[in-house]
């Protein structure tokens, strides 16, 4: 008779399950993040350096100018405080540009956090639904588009504004395979949504059940700027 294993050395012959895989582009952000912010740290100390260096150049100046209207230094050294004073003033505004740039950074990175969040979220929308987010508005459209119906909408769009769709990216794109994303079966066009050309053509997409990505402003990592993407959502690869 063939031994039959007992219920525990079943269970402990089950292998576990995988640990989940860490996601690269979420670690990536956070080291991003994690990095401009320490940048910003150390730029935020080298203003309180540099503004101490405006405050005495400043006074070297006032001291410079006195010295001067006594008749006891010549013009050239008033001129060369002057020179002092301007370039500290200008390492200040230098860098205090770089703080807000890397609070800026740390901004862009959130927002592209933030959307992905959102479009994964709502990968399975009911047909025809919209979903409406401050940097985006994706329309999800009928099933059945595909990249060899563009010509409706660039017929759509000549014979509205008597110019050509202003189509940035027409299938995969460069910029597409350097972010990993599969755009084969979809087209990016150089509109701003809330411009009048841009509402008449998502007008037409939505009447005519076509699936389109909004973008109101760059998202890093996914939309390069303002653009409508026509077709379904790139997924990374």
């Amino acid at each position: 008779m063939l031994a039959v294993p007992s219920v525990s050395a079943q269970r402990k012959s089950k292998k576990k399950p995988a640990p989940a895989k860490v996601d690269e582009l979420s670690k990536l952000r956070e080291e991003f993040v994690r990095l401009t912010n320490e940048t910003k740290a150390g730029l935020e100390k080298l203003i309180v350096i540099y503004e101490a260096a405006v405050t005495k150049a400043e006074a070297d100046l006032t001291k410079s100018k006195q010295l001067f209207d006594e008749g006891l230094i010549a013009r050239a050294q008033v001129d060369e405080n002057e020179r002092a004073l301007a370039t500290a003033r200008e390492k200040v505004t230098a860098t205090r540009k770089q703080v807000t740039d890397a609070d800026a950074q740390v901004a862009a990175i959130l927002v592209e956090s933030e959307a992905e969040k959102t479009i994964a979220k709502n990968l399975r929308m009911a047909r025809q639904s919209l979903v409406r987010t401050t940097s985006f508005i994706r329309y999800n459209g009928s099933p059945g588009w595909a990249l060899g119906e563009a010509w409706k909408v660039q017929r759509f769009f000549s014979d509205s504004f008597k110019r050509e769709l202003p189509v940035a990216v027409f299938g995969q794109g460069a910029i597409h395979d350097r972010w990993r994303l599969d755009h084969r079966n979809a087209m990016d066009i150089s509109l701003h949504p809330d411009s009048a050309e841009g509402q008449a053509l998502l007008g037409f997409l939505q009447k005519n059940g076509i699936p389109y990505l909004a973008f109101r402003s760059a998202i890093p990592g996914t939309a390069t700027g303002p653009h409508i993407h026509i077709g379904r959502p790139s997924h990374r690869y």
